[in-house]
């Protein structure tokens, strides 16, 4: 797909949420590409939800200049990843939503096709599967096995539930039951609301600059005790 052929002709509107905790070297880096593939876009916001970093990334996202539309919401603490996506999501101007990691590892030109195939079948839910990850060994098989515990239990059909990249429809989203790590859970709990999803082969890359803010097993605890609130939230539906 051409980026400038699609920058030009295709008149999707969507906001872009990206969530951020400690990215000083990276979100500029992401913010640059953005605005380069989709610099002649006139229907497009990026919101960038800073989720109380303590280092120079709100006086550098303060200080960005660029063409396509910045929004910046800056939470009182620390809340996470989920809140974060969610307060971006709501206060978004379009009801297309795309996400995206603020660490720069998600390539936004994946966003081109993923926004064709999203309207081409008339989605509600699509998002990034990682088939070349460029992480650590033990990120990328304790993922794995997370992974396929959820998706044995859940059946969500998501061989990668924590690629950052993704593609929604805003009120769809917001009907959702919320809980804090909701995120990991969006292809499970689209799937039992009855909204269309796919999943798409997508680009990963490498982190620039420092480390990974969210830890390998310390969520290990929390990611059981969200899998049984997932099933507990699907059974009552399918019991509605």
């Amino acid at each position: 797909i051409s980026t400038n052929n699609y920058s030009n002709n295709m008149h999707t509107s969507f906001s872009i949420v990206i969530p951020v905790y400690n990215e000083e070297k990276n979100i500029d880096i992401l913010l640059n590409e953005i605005n380069q593939i989709f610099i002649d876009h006139k229907k497009l916001e990026i919101i960038v939800v800073n989720d109380f970093s303590n280092d120079q990334t709100l006086k550098i996202l303060n200080n960005y200049s660029l063409n396509i539309k910045l929004k910046i919401i800056n939470n009182s603490k620390n809340f996470g990843q989920s809140y974060s996506i969610r307060e971006g999501v709501k206060k978004s101007k379009y009801n297309l939503i795309a996400t995206l990691d603020g660490d720069g590892q998600n390539d936004p030109l994946d966003l081109i096709k993923l926004i064709k195939i999203y309207n081409l079948n008339n989605l509600k839910f699509i998002s990034g599967i990682r088939t070349k990850r460029k992480d650590t060994y033990i990120k990328i098989y304790s993922s794995k096995i997370a992974n396929s515990v959820r998706n044995y239990f859940l059946n969500d059909d998501c061989k990668d539930t924590g690629c950052g990249i993704k593609l929604f429809d805003k009120i769809s989203f917001l009907n959702l039951p919320y809980f804090n790590g909701m995120h990991r859970f969006y292809p499970a709990l689209f799937k039992a609301y009855g909204f269309k999803c796919d999943f798409v082969e997508v680009n990963h890359r490498k982190r620039n600059y420092g480390i990974s803010k969210y830890g390998t097993f310390g969520r290990l605890f929390k990611s059981l005790f969200d899998l049984i609130r997932v099933i507990y939230i699907i059974k009552k539906k399918n019991n509605a």
